[in-house]
């Protein structure tokens, strides 16, 4: 196992002036702020980060990017009598199997699926329907396009979707009433198409839209 060397306390971090620093193992720091925290690392610690898990920048935000410190290191976390190791470890493996599925994958061997992952799943689910018009604004039938009994719906044309499952619009929007009773069954994609939405031409008065009902 590779011997590192303690570093500095940090004087500064990317979000905010610190107001607790822990050097959990040499060269990696825990720091808090006001708003957030993470882990610090230090040149040495950055550069053996493996690049499937490294970040540009030495910074491991405390929701997610903490992970791959965790898992970087396993084994001389394992090697400590850190209270926090029983706890931290597992949570580190379920939430980047859960966030960073490639990364996660690709580093432990261990294949992902959809079922295993948010971002995976919510990524398939888009992958599937490209091309099409996705729902991405409700509103209820409170808003003056809305008649009693639907839910006004914003669909946008779905280009791509990224490696983190956020989808990437493109062309014009569409409007359409959907029934409330099967709006409240929707999944977490859904089209134009799967919701049964009937188009209305915007989200003008109801009164200006019979003609497009009809």
């Amino acid at each position: 196992m590779t011997l590192f060397a303690s570093s500095p306390r940090p004087d500064h971090s990317p979000w905010g002036p610190l107001q607790t620093a822990d050097q959990r193992l040499p060269g990696i720091w825990h720091v808090t702020t006001a708003s957030h925290g993470g882990f610090l690392l230090s040149d040495e610690r950055q550069s053996a980060m493996p690049a499937l898990l490294r970040r540009d920048d030495a910074a491991y935000e405390e929701d997610v990017d903490w992970t791959r410190v965790m898992l970087a290191f396993e084994p001389e976390w394992r090697a400590t009598r850190d209270p926090l190791r029983d706890l931290e470890l597992p949570l580190a493996h379920d939430i980047a199997r859960n966030w960073l599925p490639d990364a996660y994958g690709a580093f432990t061997g261990k294949a992902v699926t959809p079922r295993d992952s948010n971002v995976s799943r919510r990524r398939a689910a888009y992958q599937a329907v490209i091309g099409g018009y996705v729902s991405t604004a409700a509103y209820g039938d409170w808003a003056d396009w809305v008649p009693t009994g639907k839910v006004g719906v914003v669909f946008r044309q779905l280009a791509g979707v990224d490696a983190l499952g956020f989808a990437n619009y493109t062309g014009e929007v569409r409007y359409g009433l959907v029934d409330k009773a099967r709006y409240a069954e929707r999944t977490e994609v859904e089209t134009f198409e799967s919701l049964g939405a009937v188009q209305v031409e915007s989200m003008a008065p109801i009164t200006k839209q019979v003609a497009a009902l009809a």
